[in-house]
């Protein structure tokens, strides 16, 4: 997979991240689907790093 496609990945990966992180800083503030975004992002990153581990092997 070339870096052009890589973009929308991490973007969305990067998106995640930055609303769990802002559910840590200030938990009174999270939004009613924040957990179901926490699971969402670590499933999509361990499934991202698997793949990307995957071809790097290959």
């Amino acid at each position: 997979m070339n870096v052009t496609a890589k973009r929308p990945i991490l973007i969305v990966l990067l998106t995640l991240n930055a609303i769990v992180l802002l559910g840590q800083l200030w938990p009174e503030g999270a939004p009613p689907f924040a957990r179901v975004v926490n699971i969402v992002f670590l499933l999509g990153s361990l499934g991202y790093f698997l793949l990307e581990m995957k071809r790097k092997d290959q």
